[in-house]
């Protein structure tokens, strides 16, 4: 489950979410997003940012202006839903921004999934879609379960190796609850996922203890030696690492695209040439296998009993998302909080793209 940064208390600089929301898509719309581009990314990185999922948040928006302007995303795609069968289909992209591509394609699942009981959903032609809890969640939010997964390019080594191979290779499910906000699961397959690692080297905090590795295959918990990170599990990573490959099979298998060790660099320095990423989405209609209400009953009381499970001493069980939908409350509050590489990247971005800048609110 992906958790807020364990420096978000320490900063001072925070922005209004709404205010914040409004930078966003200032910006993306200055840099040539159409309307339904703008709303996609802007909607996807504010679920990161006011879930507390800093790595995906609102700290992208540089990097998106950058591939948007430069080639490598196509900031006014046409995208189209191909070869359909009865509850699959896939859906080409374009080559536009990822968010706006999954976004489509779990609303065209969901449709298939109204009509079918399932929906599923290859996606081609993408390219980095921020959070995949954003899209998971709108399946719940709609009554049905969300899956939603993609590879990306490599950057996590394998169980015992020195090398790396995977991406990241993102999963999240979201369940609708019926009495509460939906059950959300978002994590990396990855220790941690490759953008709070920039995150870390923005705060100048150390990394985790085994979460990632120098050029030489040994552990460092310096971000800026970090040129590798290790798969979820520790010394159990053989287990992260399958997921991961189960992940790759699935978004890039079914979709045709690339492989991780294929994808050219998020980092560039290539910004121009379209990364042919895949991604794969999944809706499920729980009524179509039982009756609602027994569903959302077992559901419910698994939660429950899930919350009140004994703790370990001076710990908490929560249940997946009861962080996120915490920090979204304080957020809406007191607002986000940003890290000093974003502050930067957003004067810039106001400066150049001659748009209003954020209201900061400094202090303790």
């Amino acid at each position: 489950m992906n958790t807020p940064s364990p420096a978000a208390a320490e900063r001072t600089v925070t922005v209004a979410v709404a205010d914040l929301d409004r930078f966003c898509r200032d910006v993306l719309r200055a840099a040539g997003g159409d309307p339904a581009t703008v709303d996609a990314v802007a909607r996807a990185i504010m679920h990161g940012s006011r879930l507390g999922v800093d790595s995906h948040g609102v700290r992208l928006l540089d990097h998106y202006v950058t591939v948007l302007t430069g080639g490598r995303v196509n900031p006014r795609p046409d995208m189209a839903v191909v070869d359909e069968t009865g509850a699959v289909a896939s859906l080409d992209a374009d080559h536009g921004h990822g968010a706006l591509a999954t976004y489509t394609a779990m609303n065209h699942a969901m449709g298939l999934a109204r009509r079918f009981g399932i929906g599923a959903v290859a996606i081609r032609n993408s390219s980095h879609f921020g959070p995949a809890g954003a899209f998971a969640l709108a399946a719940a939010e709609a009554g049905l379960i969300g899956l939603v997964m993609c590879n990306s390019d490599s950057f996590v080594r394998l169980h015992d190796g020195a090398a790396p191979f995977h991406g990241t290779n993102p999963i999240a499910c979201a369940v609708p609850v019926a009495e509460g906000r939906p059950w959300l699961l978002d994590m990396a397959t990855s220790t941690i996922p490759y953008n709070r690692m920039l995150l870390f080297r923005s705060l100048g905090r150390p990394l985790p203890a085994g979460a990632a590795s120098g050029a030489d295959g040994i552990d460092t918990q310096d971000a800026e030696q970090a040129a590798m990170l290790a798969p979820v599990g520790g010394t159990f990573g053989f287990k992260g690492a399958g997921l991961a490959g189960l992940i790759e099979i699935l978004s890039a298998g079914l979709s045709g695209m690339r492989l991780s060790f294929d994808i050219l660099p998020m980092g560039g320095p290539d910004f121009r040439t379209p990364r042919e990423m895949g991604a794969f989405v999944l809706a499920i209609q729980p009524g179509a296998f039982v009756e609602p209400a027994m569903f959302h009953d077992a559901v419910r009381r698994y939660r429950d009993a899930l919350r009140q499970s004994r703790p370990r001493s001076d710990a908490v069980v929560l249940a997946p998302g009861d962080r996120e939908w915490a920090e979204a409350d304080r957020r809406q509050g007191s607002g986000v909080p940003i890290d000093p590489t974003t502050e930067q990247a957003f004067e810039r971005l106001a400066r150049d793209l001659a748009v209003a800048p954020p209201t900061w609110r400094r202090g303790p």
